[in-house]
Parts: structure tokens; C-alpha cells; sequence
């Protein structure tokens, strides 16, 4: 790796540029590199599969909570008092990002205010997080509702769908391990 200006440059993924001789780093590969990468750490999260699975619950359920600052911290806690997975609890909070949180933060916010049996302001634009925050302690408290509502279904899903991946893989890995095994003497 070489380091330039702050960024670290992988060599065999440089093009020179014969005019210039400045380089240009493909940034096609690097991306799929770093998400295949990133799936192979998570198949090596610890534990049996509903430990894992209860973490990463936590942090989707979390995830969907207008609560981004500190999301990772609350889906740990939570991790932590009901006895999940906190590295995958870290992961799953991750559900959530720059595309998903306007829909999430509004999606949440319409539903605490139905749930509050309050009306939704017509002259409000929704094109921000912060003109919703703007409005006060009641849409801050609807918000919040809602997202935990919004939240359960998700979280429930991500429950089965993990703990259902991480008995696959470890029974994959008990296999491999007793077809290696020599038996007898």
C-alpha cells in the first residue's frame, strides 16, 4: 500500500496515465473487494446462532430508531442487558444509512404522531431531518415512537434471517471439521 495526501493506494490498481503520468485508482474493485471482505467478518462473528442473531436484531430494531448519533451505543447496551451479540449488534445497526434515514426518520415520525393521535401538519416540508426536529419535544417523542414500532418488524426479520445464515455456516464448518478429522487410530 502506498500512502498519498491521506488516502491509502493500492499499487496493483493504479493506471498510469501516459500523458500526465498522474494515476488514476479503479474504484470499482476496491469496493467489491471491501464488501466481500466485510461479509467474511461477519461470518466469523462468535457464538451460537441465536446469540449472533439476537445482536444483530438489536442493532437493525435499533437502526430504525431516529436515534442516529448513538445508534451503535444503545444497539450494544441493549446487546448487552439481553444478552446478544455486541459486535453484531455493531453490524446491524449498519441497516441504516445515508439513503435509508430520510425514509426511516419519516416513516417514523408519521407513525408516532398517528399512534399519539395527533395530526400532521399539511405546511411542513419533509425534505429534511431538521425542519421535523424544528417543530418541538411532540414530534421529537412521536418520532421516537414510531421508530421503535417500525422497528420491531425488521429487527424480527433480521432474528430469523441471521440465526437461520449462522446455523447453515456453522453446521457447514462441523462437517468440514469432521470430514478432516481422520478416524480411527
Amino acid at each position: 500500500m502506498l500512502r498519498s495526501k491521506g488516502f491509502h493506494v493500492n499499487p496493483f490498481l493504479m493506471k498510469a496515465d501516459k500523458n500526465n503520468m498522474n494515476t488514476k485508482v479503479s474504484s470499482h474493485r476496491p469496493r467489491k473487494h471491501h464488501f466481500r471482505k466485510f461479509i467474511e467478518r461477519v461470518k466469523t462473528l462468535r457464538g451460537d446462532p441465536q446469540y449472533v442473531a439476537m445482536g444483530m436484531a438489536l442493532g437493525v430494531f435499533v437502526s430504525v430508531t431516529p436515534t442516529i448519533p448513538f445508534h451503535t451505543i444503545i444497539a450494544i447496551a441493549l446487546a448487552f442487558v439481553l444478552r446478544g451479540s455486541k459486535p453484531a449488534a455493531a453490524v446491524g445497526v449498519w441497516f441504516s444509512n445515508p439513503i435509508t434515514i430520510p425514509v426511516f426518520y419519516i416513516a417514523s415520525y408519521k407513525t408516532g404522531m398517528f399512534m399519539l393521535g395527533k395530526s400532521i401538519p399539511r405546511d411542513i416540508n419533509y425534505e429534511s431531518i431538521r425542519e421535523l426536529m424544528t417543530l418541538g419535544l411532540d414530534v421529537t417523542v412521536a418520532t421516537i415512537a414510531g421508530g421503535a414500532i417500525l422497528g420491531i418488524v425488521p429487527g424480527i426479520a433480521a432474528y430469523f434471517i441471521t440465526r437461520k445464515i449462522f446455523t447453515k455456516i456453522r453446521s457447514r464448518k462441523k462437517h468440514e471439521i469432521s470430514q478432516n478429522t481422520p478416524c480411527g487410530s
